[in-house]
């Protein structure tokens, strides 16, 4: 009798006293502390081009981080230039920004300038595309695991006398560039893993234009009527392999596979035929991930060049058979 006396006289006691609780301001140590780390910071950002699905996405996700958490982004676009890039680069440095959000156009072309940020001590991320020079983070896709990927499916379809030939045209983009490189030693190492016939008879760069591709792969197809495969490294540019593929009659012969950030389009091509295989690692998650990086390095007192992080989006393989409304993504509608 009396623990139930006690037990009312308690509940009593809350809720005399709960609405006053509930009118006291309330605050959150962390989120204020959160907010005032990254407030009036300053990211830069740099791509290769404000062009592609990829930047697209990738400046959507950083806008709307910025804006939400409200530091400031500015975007230099060297609009596919080196020169440009480095340029804006090197005008970036000198304004210290808080951190610098960087892509590549090949392994060479920044790597000085990267280590003359480091110096200064601004941090770097680097984006999809890597340069020789190791910076406080690199957000994107796994090359050599992508090309691995590209690499088995061809050797399955032909070597060993599965396809109409041995033979398999390789277009890359630049030569020098990260998605180029580790790609095609990806694709090279599981050709020599699965012990395959396989005789690459073209290997020829388009400089990511897909008219350029087009040319290249129409050419291939009048030197070698019965060629099995074409890899190519981008989907952008590869939407040229294949057009010219379907042009001379032999979409059913030859086994096009490329990669990409996951844009609507490329599903687009799996359905209509274009493309037998698209790798996708999927620029969303790479956005997200790069917000993560960049929220943690605007908190983070630590010395640029201390830490070396490394995120790989994961690849999805997307296939006639696997292809689903939710395989790709529309660039804008809601990133």
């Amino acid at each position: 009798m009396k623990f139930t006396a006690s037990l009312a006289g308690a509940l009593a006691l809350g809720l005399a006293t709960g609405p006053a609780l509930a009118q006291q301001e309330m605050t959150s140590q962390t989120r204020d502390a959160y907010l005032a780390a990254v407030e009036g910071k300053r990211v830069v950002y740099i791509p290769m081009s404000m062009t592609t699905d990829l930047v697209l996405t990738w400046h959507a996700f950083l806008k709307r981080q910025a804006d939400e958490l409200g530091y400031t982004l500015d975007v230099r676009d060297p609009n596919w230039s080196a020169e440009a890039g480095a340029r804006a680069l090197t005008q970036a440095i000198g304004e210290q920004p808080d951190l610098i959000v960087l892509q590549n156009p090949d392994i060479q072309a920044y790597a000085r300038l990267i280590q003359r940020a480091t110096k200064a001590g601004i941090k770097v991320v680097q984006l999809n595309m890597e340069s020789l020079t190791q910076s406080d983070a690199y957000v994107g896709a796994d090359w050599v695991g992508i090309g691995r990927r590209a690499g088995e499916a061809v050797a399955e379809r032909c070597s060993g006398g599965n396809g109409p030939s041995n033979k398999v045209a390789v277009v890359s983009g630049v030569p020098t560039a990260p998605v180029d490189l580790f790609q095609l030693k990806g694709f090279r190492d599981a050709l020599a893993e699965a012990g395959s016939d396989v005789e690459i008879v073209s290997e020829q760069a388009a400089g990511y234009d897909p008219s350029k591709a087009r040319a290249i792969t129409a050419s291939v197809l009048q030197q070698h009527e019965d060629l099995c495969a074409v890899f190519g490294v981008w989907d952008g540019q590869d939407s040229g392999i294949g057009a010219a593929v379907k042009e001379a009659g032999v979409a059913d012969q030859v086994f096009v596979v490329t990669s990409g950030g996951g844009a609507s389009t490329s599903c687009e091509r799996v359905e209509d035929g274009s493309f037998d295989m698209f790798i996708e690692y999927d620029a969303r998650m790479q956005g997200q991930a790069l917000n993560t990086l960049v929220s943690a390095f605007l908190q983070d007192d630590a010395p640029a060049g201390e830490k070396k992080l490394v995120y790989y989006s994961p690849n999805f393989v997307v296939t006639p058979e696997t292809l689903t409304p939710s395989s790709c993504f529309t660039v804008g509608a809601g990133e």
